[in-house]
């Protein structure tokens, strides 16, 4: 059963930063990609950050690209995502989530409907 845990959300001010991880158990192959997403309320589901399996393609949201950093830990299987000089506008629930079938060096997807399975989420609050 493949199961996703995020961890790291929490409270800070703008300017400050956080760390998330999410970490993938259930999978026995390695074609697959990763990506965090987030959710205001009243928002739809926004993709944020994707990494491919082998690290060597990403992709970012315009919102967050130069402010946030997403890496992966193949052999933890964890995914993490550094935040950087955080707005209020970053509030919201984040999750993370695997797209199945990604090639190791294909490139990945922001589209919330060609993710398979999801994790929780964590919030995320970044007081002005």
């Amino acid at each position: 059963q493949v199961q996703l845990m995020e961890s790291g959300g929490g409270v800070v001010q703008a300017g400050e930063s956080l760390r998330l991880s999410c970490i993938v158990s259930g999978l026995t192959f390695d074609d697959y990609a990763a990506g965090w997403f987030r959710q205001a309320p009243g928002k739809e589901r926004e993709g944020v950050s994707c990494i491919n399996w082998s690290g060597t393609r990403t992709a970012y949201a315009d919102s967050v690209t130069g402010r946030f950093t997403i890496t992966q830990a193949n052999s933890k299987n964890t995914m993490y995502l550094q935040m950087n000089s955080l707005k209020p506008s970053d509030t919201a629930t984040y999750y993370c989530a695997v797209d199945l079938g990604v090639g190791e060096y294909d490139g990945c997807s922001l589209d919330a409907v060609d993710f398979d399975y999801w994790g929780q989420g964590t919030q995320v609050t970044v007081s002005s």
